[in-house]
């Protein structure tokens, strides 16, 4: 797999030239010859896309079954409405740069790049349906059969992890006996545009994300875009296949929280705009990259207890807050998926390193590391406990009665020397950042196990099995 390369938003030099049509639809003068390219997909994103590029001053030739669609293009109007599309289409008609057709071997024949665009719905159940995907695949192989001269593939439309490596490639390899060794390169570029403001999210998107298997493949698709200012990633398919997934995933769940939040201040009474207005402008947390990095449970005295009881408060509303009850099952899940690692081992002596809920401090209420080790005792797991910020001496009140009702003989499997607990233990738990445990991987002896549920550094010659909970 290529590695992830990210350049910054200052790292172009391109010239922009104004467009007629509006400030915010602008002519990019991208370094280099300009590219042949076919869309397959002459739907939304292909409108859009086969407007930009032709735009951009490549030649396109738009592909699609229906004859409407196609005769629309050729006609110089835009089978789709949004805004500027039409306007753009009727310019690359007029120039020559944009024509549409039906013939996918007509129009692979004349390009060097072949954009795929269809549609991938959902069936009855809920799975995506690929025929679409399937179909042109085997279009474009057909066409380059028999052929030498280089030809890149790139999938545009939304598809799960494995889709490509699973249908795309195979369907291309097969149907066209080509392969990346003659010329066939292939890569995934999932895009970003909102309907209504698709042409400006196309010319300023919040990042290029470019899925290959090889930098040769990521760099030739790269050269599409080399007049956008975004940051660019290059990465492996399966990580760009499923982050267009993630991204969906959070703008639902940000809608349903503002909603269930919103119906929560409704039945108290309270400006639900004003909360969310003041609750936007925490760019530290609330928006902001923190806590959005794959981890262990959350824990502590703040975050499970008021969940709970804003819950809780819901109940006593009638509101239901189906995404916050959602989250306190998900959590606990968490917890059950860690013990799953641990006990798929199949040893019973565990090192569990790190069991305050975050590092540096000696909060163990509602830790999610107590319950985990509660739960391996329970099972008859022989535990031994390192955690340099817990001492029992000092622990009083709620803290003190927690971790005595969770482990009532804590003091008993606590240690007070890291590389002896480590080399007592046949696996090694990391339970969190503490700086010292990013020693832990050196102590470890080939035989051990190391689960880790904050992600430490590994030394490049770690020669133990490992185990993150959530990659």
């Amino acid at each position: 797999m290529i590695k992830t390369l990210i350049k910054s938003k200052d790292s172009r030099d391109d010239t922009l030239a104004p467009s007629k049509f509006s400030e915010t639809v602008r002519v990019r003068r991208a370094p280099g010859a300009q590219m042949r390219i076919a869309v397959f997909g002459l739907g939304y994103v292909g409108a859009v896309s086969a407007a930009c590029l032709a735009r951009d001053g490549h030649s396109v030739i738009g592909v699609d079954l229906k004859a409407s669609k196609v005769s629309m293009i050729n006609d110089g109007k835009s089978p789709i409405v949004e805004k500027y599309v039409g306007e753009m289409i009727a310019e690359g008609a007029e120039s020559g740069r944009l024509r549409a057709t039906q013939n996918a071997a007509d129009a692979v024949a004349q390009s060097e790049l072949s954009l795929i665009c269809v549609g991938t719905p959902s069936r009855g159940n809920g799975s995506l349906d690929t025929a679409a995907v399937e179909h042109v695949c085997k279009e474009i192989g057909a066409a380059l059969k028999g052929r030498s001269d280089p030809h890149t593939v790139v999938l545009r439309s939304t598809v799960l992890p494995g889709t490509m490596r699973s249908l795309v490639i195979p369907a291309l390899e097969a149907a066209s006996e080509r392969n990346a060794e003659s010329g066939l390169y292939i890569a995934n570029n999932p895009e970003f545009l909102r309907e209504s403001t698709a042409v400006e999210d196309y010319d300023h998107p919040p990042k290029t994300v470019i899925g290959a298997v090889d930098e040769e493949t990521a760099g030739r698709v790269a050269a599409l875009y080399a007049g956008i200012d975004a940051p660019l990633f290059l990465t492996g398919v399966e990580t760009a296949e499923l982050v267009k997934y993630a991204d969906n995933a959070w703008h639902a769940v940000k809608v349903a929280f503002a909603n269930e939040i919103g119906s929560l201040s409704k039945a108290v009474d309270v400006d639900s705009h004003d909360v969310m207005d003041i609750f936007c402008a925490d760019k530290k947390l609330n928006i902001s990259p923190a806590y959005l990095r794959p981890g262990f449970a959350f824990g502590g005295s703040c975050l499970p207890k008021d969940l709970r009881a804003l819950i809780y408060r819901g109940k006593t509303l009638d509101v239901e807050t189906p995404l916050l009850t959602g989250a306190v099952l998900s959590n606990k899940r968490q917890i059950d998926r860690a013990f799953e690692i641990i006990t798929a081992t199949g040893r019973k002596s565990i090192a569990f390193l790190g069991i305050s809920f975050k590092a540096d401090t000696d909060d163990l209420r509602e830790s999610p590391q107590v319950a985990l080790v509660e739960k391996l005792l329970g099972k008859g797991y022989q535990v031994r406990i390192y955690d340099r910020s817990v001492h029992l001496a000092r622990l009083t009140g709620a803290n003190r009665d927690y971790v005595n009702d969770h482990i009532p003989h804590i003091a008993d499997i606590l240690g007070d020397d890291l590389e002896e607990t480590v080399a007592g233990a046949e696996v090694v738990v990391i339970g969190n950042r503490a700086a010292e445990f990013r020693t832990v991987p050196a102590m470890m002896r080939p035989t051990q196990r190391l689960v880790d549920l904050v992600r430490i550094p590994l030394p490049e010659n770690f020669s133990c099995r490992y185990d993150g909970v959530n990659w």
